[in-house]
């Protein structure tokens, strides 16, 4: 049996965590630079706040049913959700992180996989305050099933194992919500007829492989109780890197868009370190604001790849000051820009030119200095020169609530 950990409405959660008084209430999490909505409590998606939809379009619902909106504060968001799955991941033979707020854990050796979901379920809620719902069955896609009537379920614990319970839940499940069937494969299936879970598996095969690719074959087998998609215990490398920002205030200057970018290619070079890995090309993009009809509007996107895979900061922010080159148009006003970096292998596995004459024993030396100094007294301590001297060119984050658990100055004080 393979269980299924939700964290509900997690951004929220953690935001109630350490303000109670907003329990029932309605909770929404900002996008950086508070821009777009992208985590909703239950009342705020009853009210019609849609995710991803800009804020300032919702100002009237806001202020009318006095939703309270939060900054985005990843660094409390990621302390908490090590702190949850660490709770879960006990006890059980392997576990694999999904994502920030999920993760697949292996119920082998369970006599009774119900009731130990329900006591794990309160013992994480009595140490974290974070609310959870568990989804059990055969496969990771069936265990993705149980996990969506988790949600709907009072005691948040959903366990598919009959075979007639799964037909008839197959029968009722919109195909938009099987794991794996994003919306352009729901509009295909469903110009075909196909518009339930149990459609699908009655679908020929070959006409599933066709419709779907092979990764589509593996789901629907999924659905059938036959295991294709193996718990991941190890950490899979990123098939990219980005580091992108909606600004605050838009950008109108050359000089200071190429230090966004600078400062952005560096970003994405520290996470590529952290790997450890190396890419083998990078894109910058920019674009004007789209919700200015009448402003004069231009996007750009270049990319190029590297003489052979690198890592180090001034490389890859060398070769993203070339592809800004290639698009800045100047008379526009930009509103969001980026860089990512493609291509990622292991950092053992770069193949060097016979003519490459760089000095890597040194760059890397160089590199791990950086990291160390940074890791130590903080970000930005050490930076290239292209990234601006005195650049105050932090996003805005009005509503951004204190790092409770990350932060020495943040931390309650508890009245005794």
């Amino acid at each position: 049996m393979i269980a299924l950990v939700d964290c509900n409405n997690f951004y929220v959660s953690c935001e109630r965590v350490f303000r109670p008084h907003l329990e029932n209430k309605p909770v929404a999490v900002l996008s950086n630079n508070d821009g777009c909505v992208i985590a909703r409590s239950n009342e705020s998606k009853a009210l019609g706040l849609k995710m991803g939809e800009p804020i300032f379009k919702k100002r009237e619902l806001v202020r009318k049913h006095n939703i309270q909106l939060f900054s985005s504060n990843f660094a409390l968001y990621g302390d908490i959700s090590k702190r949850v799955f660490d709770i879960v991941s006990r006890n059980i033979p392997a576990y694999e992180i999904y994502s920030i707020d999920e993760a697949f854990l292996d119920f082998r050796g369970i006599k009774d996989p119900y009731t130990f979901a329900v006591h794990l379920r309160k013992k994480v809620k009595k140490c974290t305050g974070i609310p959870i719902s568990i989804g059990i069955s055969y496969t990771k896609t069936l265990s993705k099933v149980a996990g969506y009537l988790a949600k709907k379920s009072p005691e948040g614990v959903s366990y598919l194992h009959d075979k007639k319970q799964i037909s008839d839940i197959l029968g009722r499940l919109p195909v938009d919500e099987i794991w794996g069937v994003g919306m352009r494969y729901a509009i295909k299936l469903k110009k075909y007829g196909v518009h339930t879970a149990k459609n699908l598996l009655e679908c020929d095969e070959t006409w599933i492989r066709k419709m779907m690719n092979v990764v589509g074959l593996r789901m629907v087998r999924e659905l059938k109780c036959m295991s294709h998609f193996n718990l991941e215990e190890g950490r899979s490398m990123r098939k990219s890197i980005c580091t992108s920002r909606s600004f605050s205030v838009e950008v109108s200057d050359y000089t200071q868009m190429s230090e966004y970018i600078s400062m952005f290619a560096s970003r994405c070079s520290e996470k590529l370190r952290g790997e450890p890995a190396c890419a083998r090309s990078i894109s910058v993009f920019m674009y004007t604001n789209r919700f200015k009809p009448k402003a004069r509007q231009y996007s750009g996107y270049f990319s190029m790849d590297f003489h052979t895979a690198a890592s180090d900061t001034i490389t890859i922010t060398k070769l993203a000051i070339e592809c800004l080159k290639k698009i800045y148009r100047s008379g526009y006003s930009y509103k969001k820009a980026g860089v990512t970096l493609s291509g990622i292998i292991p950092r053992n596995q770069v193949q060097l030119s016979l003519f490459d004459s760089a000095d890597r024993k040194k760059s890397d030396t160089l590199m791990q200095t950086l990291d160390k100094i940074n890791g130590n007294m903080g970000r930005d301590i050490l930076k290239l020169s292209s990234s601006g001297i005195n650049n105050k060119w932090k996003i805005g984050k009005e509503r951004l609530s204190p790092c409770y658990t990350t932060r020495w100055s943040d931390i309650l004080s508890i009245r005794v």
